[in-house]
């Protein structure tokens, strides 16, 4: 990893053009962000207003989501690709609830996340909580230091929430996914999210392309069946490939509006 001073001044570059990473932040309500994040932001809202539900609801399916596969399925290891800014309860924090002992290890390359990743090295004393600085289209090289936090040899839940839409090529984004579980044991679990122009995200299409020409980087919306190719031969669980709204929600999250925003975790058999 680069020193925390080469940290803030790649993110002092930065700040120029807005990044996916810190608008999402501002969209969540937080704070680590800058005023070309927050006028995009606005005005992605402005042309597609639910996208701070979207951006709620993907939160809450990674705290559903984390909370089944360390308790109900017993994973005690987690790769957490494209992470984005921390926030209140991230994926160590939640798997450790369940299992002080569970490992994880996240995965990004936008300076302002490097520079928090300090606070992302937090751990229980039995476990353990690792930072890769890498890109996710660079899959080989996210194996080789995740290997040195997790053992692939035991069930791994692979987190891919939001990151594939930033892998313009499907195929290309089908050999990622398909790379990252090929040495997982099995049992592992691959949990995706994934926007779409479909459960009534239409009119994110226009909002997808001012976001291509004023911020970084450049995202794509994918359909029902394009999402279903990601997971091949997994076992979808139960309820399937739905709006991450609407996957196993809590009495939190039963009243929530649904969002264009696919949610679904397979098993490796």
């Amino acid at each position: 990893m680069t020193g925390s001073s080469g940290y803030a001044e790649q993110a002092a570059r930065s700040q120029g053009v807005a990044h996916n990473a810190r608008v999402w932040n501002y969209w969540l309500g937080g704070k680590d962000n800058y005023v070309v994040d927050r006028k995009v932001g606005d005005h992605v809202t402005g042309m597609y207003p639910s996208i701070g539900d979207v951006a709620r609801a993907d939160r809450s399916f990674l705290g559903r989501v984390v909370s089944h596969l360390a308790r109900e399925a017993g994973i005690r290891q987690f790769l957490d690709v494209g992470t984005g800014l921390p926030t209140a309860d991230n994926t160590h924090q939640i798997a450790q609830r369940v299992a002080p002992e569970s490992r994880i290890v996240y995965v990004d390359n936008d300076p302002i996340v490097l520079a928090h990743a300090r606070s992302l090295l937090t751990t229980s004393p039995e476990g353990a909580t690792d930072y890769v600085d890498a890109d996710a289209h660079d899959p080989d090289l996210i194996l080789e230091h995740a290997a040195r936090t997790l053992d692939f040899d035991r069930p791994v839940a692979l987190m891919m929430l939001g990151i594939l839409n930033f892998v313009l090529d499907t195929e290309e984004a089908q050999g990622i996914v398909d790379r990252l579980l090929e040495p997982l044991a099995p049992g592992s679990h691959l949990a995706l999210t994934h926007p779409t122009l479909e459960l009534g995200g239409e009119a994110n299409a226009e909002a997808m392309r001012f976001w291509n020409e004023n911020a970084k980087p450049p995202i794509r919306a994918r359909t029902r069946d394009e999402v279903a190719g990601f997971f091949g031969s997994l076992e979808i669980l139960e309820p399937g490939i739905v709006s991450c709204a609407r996957w196993r929600p809590g009495p939190d999250d039963e009243n929530g509006p649904e969002v264009a925003q696919f949610g679904a975790v397979g098993r490796k058999n």
